[in-house]
């Protein structure tokens, strides 16, 4: 298939909702850090699939195998009865981070089950006054009509008014606006430690300390948004160990199966405790399948050091970043934590640069006209770094001669 024919496809047979940022190929096949199309053409891929999703890069090795290994035995039965993957998967990523998990199918669907916990938590300790969730402005928590809510971007809520009730939006790195927001009322403050989808920006240790202390103060639930953030895209397991914070409540999808779609929240207690039968469920949440490819991810990153690989290379590409900032002028600002980097630009050109890039066999996203957004796979080597650098310095340097 060809790209005019997917696009005659999709206008025949897709709602339209992807079409403006599709990129201009049909992806056929990839292995690693590299996707190449059905034209034959190989793509260095930045964007781990597409917003941070393919951490182990494509096809990894275990990955496949313990899917085809699983696919051979048992693909799925419901919550009605027990599996050994989920229930091993559980007790891994309590062993990582403590408490109980409920399993799901997306990262949205982590934060409905995280933001139902919470109210229920407060319901049951207090009383049903307490319902209201702090978030932050330019925070994305998701589509589903309570992830939507909870994200703080105003243009995301158009056309799908009247938007849930109960949630307070507050300045990103403010501390002043947090401790004024936080009331009697609040149930739970929901933070991402670095928002992801606005651009990487990380948040501050007094930012995140502040949030922990008002959230022991008030009873109030801390949930961290680590969809995107966590299974070691920041070179650790959870970005929230880049500071001496610890949430109640953490949220997990994207990274954690390699491309199989899988979410997590993970609940300390007391909160853990809050849910009862029957007060939430899913249907596929936990199925064998998807829970096998989870725990394949878990025994990579530790038996292959990719923590360790995604500091030591995240460094290297910011490393070159900067570099780069030294030579064009198309270059503000450089924002990164381990294999999450942005990069903005000082001419409305993003778009331009992302087509160039492209066009030479780079794979990279933006955000608005100013910024690039980079999210390389964890297992990306070093030599691979290096070409991507020279391929987006050329672009950058080629742009900027205009």
């Amino acid at each position: 298939m060809d790209f005019d024919e997917a696009k005659t496809l999709e206008r025949s047979y897709l709602l339209n909702l992807y079409s403006p940022i599709r990129m201009p190929m049909v992806i056929a096949r990839g292995q690693g850090a590299r996707l190449w199309d059905t034209e034959g053409k190989e793509y260095l891929d930045f964007v781990s699939g597409g917003r941070a999703v393919t951490g182990l890069g494509h096809c990894h090795p275990k990955v496949v195998a313990a899917i085809r290994d699983q696919a051979r035995q048992l693909i799925h039965v419901s919550n009605d009865f027990y599996t050994e993957p989920q229930l091993r998967l559980a007790q891994r990523l309590s062993a990582l981070f403590g408490g109980r998990c409920f399993f799901c199918n997306s990262g949205a669907e982590t934060i409905e089950a995280a933001i139902k916990l919470a109210r229920k938590h407060a319901f049951k300790t207090v009383g049903p006054d307490k319902h209201e969730i702090i978030t932050a402005l330019k925070s994305f928590h998701g589509r589903t009509m309570g992830a939507l809510a909870a994200t703080g971007q105003p243009k995301y809520h158009q056309g799908f008014q009247p938007i849930p009730a109960g949630f307070t939006y507050v300045p990103f790195n403010d501390v002043a606006a947090l401790r004024a927001a936080v009331t009697s009322t609040t149930a739970a403050i929901m933070l991402e430690p670095i928002l992801g989808e606005s651009g990487v920006y990380p948040a501050t240790p007094e930012y995140l300390t502040a949030a922990r202390e008002l959230s022991n103060s008030h009873g109030a639930v801390l949930i961290f948004d680590e969809v995107q953030t966590g299974i070691g895209r920041t070179g650790k397991m959870f970005a929230y160990q880049h500071y001496d914070v610890e949430p109640d409540v953490i949220t997990l999808a994207k990274g954690l199966g390699a491309g199989v779609p899988i979410g997590a929240m993970v609940a300390r207690e007391p909160e853990a405790s809050s849910f009862e039968p029957g007060d939430h469920a899913s249907t596929f949440g936990g199925s064998p399948l998807p829970a096998a490819a989870a725990l394949a991810v878990l025994d990579a990153i530790e038996e292959e050091g990719l923590l360790d690989n995604a500091a030591r290379v995240g460094r290297r590409l910011a490393e070159g970043l900067h570099a780069l900032q030294q030579k064009t002028p198309l270059v503000e600002a450089i924002r990164a934590r381990g294999m999450m980097l942005a990069v903005d630009l000082t001419e409305p050109v993003a778009a331009e640069v992302k087509a160039a890039c492209i066009a030479r066999g780079l794979l990279l996203i933006t955000v608005g006209d100013n910024m690039l957004r980079l999210l390389p796979p964890l297992i990306l080597s070093e030599e691979e770094a290096d070409r991507g650098l020279k391929t987006l310095g050329d672009v950058l340097a080629e742009i900027g001669k205009h």
